[in-house]
């Protein structure tokens, strides 16, 4: 059996953020790292670009083979956990071999919804979460002539750019009423939408597919109003869910996500959890929930790993702010934070203009800020997300922060962040 002192299930953001800080205050207690992918770790937030063939696969990982060498780790690639028996400290891979640990950082990510849509489980369709799903769908690209996305969030828009640049005609469905629902109000998401349609994207908003069947080289998708969509590609993308399967049995509590404390910690002594698995504390009123975003995936291994090494300099998680920023046919859009609709005492100021394709939308409570959403305005994500999660008193920059955010903010910056 394999022994380790530090047992990491999975290799991105998360996994790769707590070995960091680890080995920072323990050299040379002995690591492990366990992931279901066949090679070097990658960021999930680059597969768009793969596809595109803006970056070639082969370019495209986080760290090399010197790297884990270097950091005195045994990385297991191509190796998915089936069990842990946390009772024994051990975990169990689907091939029968076990490794016991000593503390174990559940870093397991998220794995793409598959929706139960009858007729769907017949047909050969494409999701994007993985390296070789990136890799499968830019191969099927210069045969495709009809293609039809289903979900308008990240993932489902980004495939459909892709799809149409490659001179597909494509119909994005969407049970919502707008594109993006999670990331922007309506406003914002038409003027996405209307980006699409100028490039020849079909959208049907409002509707669900209730049935998949074989048709030509492909399928056809049956939607509840009874318009039918033949294709010879079908991309899901209607969203992803924590991997924590293999936790049955284990004790360990989950209920979207692994419930942490605000040191990562779980229900179960000597188990951690971060990134997209971890249902933690959120920042605005303090129910936990899942935030699967980057800088949250790198700031909760952070905190994992100099939890789990015991170092004393540990803080406790700030809660999680919501951030994504996004590209589409050359313009630029960036969610930070929440809408405000709804949120006492939530003020909120917007400023739009669709012709020039510019739209702002700022949120605040007592001169604090809550949320920025913006298209064609240039601002930085990670500054704003700092000033939310700083509860940085606006007060003396307010009518500059409105009229210009990221000027506004670097003078913030230069007079509190030392």
């Amino acid at each position: 059996m394999r022994q380790a002192d530090y047992l990491i299930i999975g290799a991105s953001h998360a996994a790769l953020s707590a070995l960091h800080t680890l080995r920072m205050h323990d050299a040379e207690g002995a690591v492990t790292m366990v992931t279901r992918d066949a090679g070097l770790p990658y960021s999930p937030t680059v597969l768009p670009y793969v596809v595109s063939g803006r970056s070639a696969a082969e370019r495209v990982h986080l760290r090399d083979e010197t790297y884990f060498r270097e950091h005195k780790v045994d990385y297991l690639r191509g190796a998915e956990v089936e069990t842990v028996a946390a009772e024994r400290n051990a975990v169990r891979l689907a091939g029968g071999e076990e490794i016991a640990y000593g503390k174990l950082l559940v870093a397991s990510g998220a794995r793409p919804v598959i929706p139960p849509i009858p007729g769907l489980d017949a047909v050969r369709f494409h999701v994007l979460r993985t390296l070789d799903d990136a890799l499968a769908l830019r191969e099927a690209l210069p045969a495709t002539h009809d293609a039809v996305v289903l979900g308008a969030g990240l993932i489902g828009m980004h495939a459909a750019e892709n799809l149409a640049k490659a001179g597909a005609r494509v119909t994005i469905v969407e049970r919502e009423p707008h594109v993006l629902p999670g990331y922007f109000d309506a406003e914002a998401a038409a003027m996405i939408a209307r980006a699409f349609a100028e490039n020849g994207v079909r959208l049907h908003t409002g509707n669900e597919a209730v049935r998949v069947e074989p048709a030509g080289r492909g399928c056809r998708i049956v939607l509840d109003d009874g318009e039918a969509l033949d294709c010879d590609l079908l991309v899901v993308g209607v969203g992803v869910a924590p991997v924590t399967d293999f936790l049955a049995g284990s004790g360990v509590d989950v209920d979207r996500g692994v419930l942490v404390d605000d040191t990562m910690r779980s229900s179960v002594a000597n188990i951690w959890a971060a990134g997209d698995v971890a249902q933690a504390r959120g920042f605005y009123g303090g129910a936990k929930t899942l935030n699967g975003i980057l800088p949250d995936a790198v700031e909760q291994g952070r905190i994992a790993g100099m939890a789990m090494a015991g170092d004393p300099g540990v803080k406790a998680y700030p809660g999680g702010v919501p951030l994504n920023t996004y590209t589409f046919f050359g313009r630029h859009a960036v969610s930070v934070g929440v809408h405000g609709e709804g949120v006492a005492g939530a003020e909120i100021v917007k400023t739009a203009d669709a012709e020039r394709g510019r739209y702002l939308k700022i949120v605040l409570a007592d001169n604090r800020l809550l949320g920025i959403f913006g298209i064609g305005v240039a601002f930085d994500p990670g500054v704003m997300w700092e000033l939310i999660l700083r509860r940085i008193d606006l007060a003396p920059v307010r009518e500059r922060f409105i009229r210009a955010p990221q000027e506004a903010a670097r003078v913030l910056m230069s007079r509190t962040w030392r």
